[in-house]
């Protein structure tokens, strides 16, 4: 069994109200609601600090939790929902971020279904093939180190592995087997009280990636491998218009 929980802020400094955003007459926080409710999922929850976006979810139906304002990141809003629902240490939990409103249900079951299958492993997430070089270097593209059993090494938002004998100008030329890391997780109860507890790490802080405190702290994350990225979230206005034309293209209606 596990649960979705889909953290949802609206006060987002880069896009204020980014959950509300119309998407062909639905809230964007609705379609990430109806794919993770075709998921395996046994329930799915919208955690939200705002009653705005909790007002908007019970109209569409949805089991919305309200949680303090004051979290620094989902994962602890996602804490705060299992604690408040009393789940157990070995049920899952997979985190869905609110601005995913094109995510495959089945990379929701699929990601739970790999921890489910490792009891040993306490985070489970995905990634993807590195598509160019100018990914590879880019450091909004977050690249993932895999070892061969599927376990995460490291995540960086340098250009890592590098290519010692790949080089041009110092630069790296060639970026074949690099992995970029997808932001979607599927935790233990357990684990992520634990993890939710701990400060963050030196590593989190240079990097700014949070799963970097899980292996600063030595808890395994299994990667999920992907044969092509799921199609990309909404981060910026012009995200949005970008999927609003997607979805117009698809009704064929303006």
């Amino acid at each position: 069994m596990f649960h979705v929980v889909i953290p949802a802020r609206y006060a987002a400094s880069r896009f204020p109200g980014k959950p509300l955003a119309m998407i062909g007459g639905r809230p964007m926080i609705q379609w990430v609601w109806e794919r993770a409710r075709a998921s395996g999922a046994a329930s799915v929850v919208i955690a939200t600090d705002d009653e705005r976006i909790r007002s908007v979810a019970a109209d569409f139906g949805a089991d919305c939790a309200m949680t303090a304002s004051t979290h620094a990141s989902g994962t602890d809003r996602i804490a705060e929902v299992v604690r408040l629902r009393a789940w157990i240490g070995d049920d899952i939990v997979v985190n869905v971020q609110g601005d995913e409103p094109q995510i495959e249900p089945q990379l929701i079951d699929e990601l739970a279904e790999s921890l489910r299958l490792r009891p040993a492993i306490a985070i489970a997430t995905a990634v993807a093939p590195v598509l160019s070089l100018a990914e590879f270097l880019d450091p909004n593209c977050v690249k993932a180190v895999r070892a061969d059993d599927g376990r995460a090494l490291y995540f960086s938002r340098a250009p890592v592995p590098w290519p010692r004998d790949g080089l041009d100008a110092g630069q790296p030329a060639r970026y074949e087997g690099a992995w970029r890391h997808i932001g979607i997780y599927a935790y233990r109860v357990s684990s992520l009280l634990q993890f939710a507890a701990w400060p963050p790490g030196r590593l989190e802080l240079t990097e700014k990636l949070e799963q970097l405190r899980a292996l600063e702290r030595g808890m395994s994350i299994h990667l999920v491998t992907l044969r092509n990225a799921p199609p990309a979230g909404v981060d910026t206005p012009a995200d949005l218009e970008r999927i609003r034309a997607l979805q117009i293209g698809r009704s064929g209606r303006a």
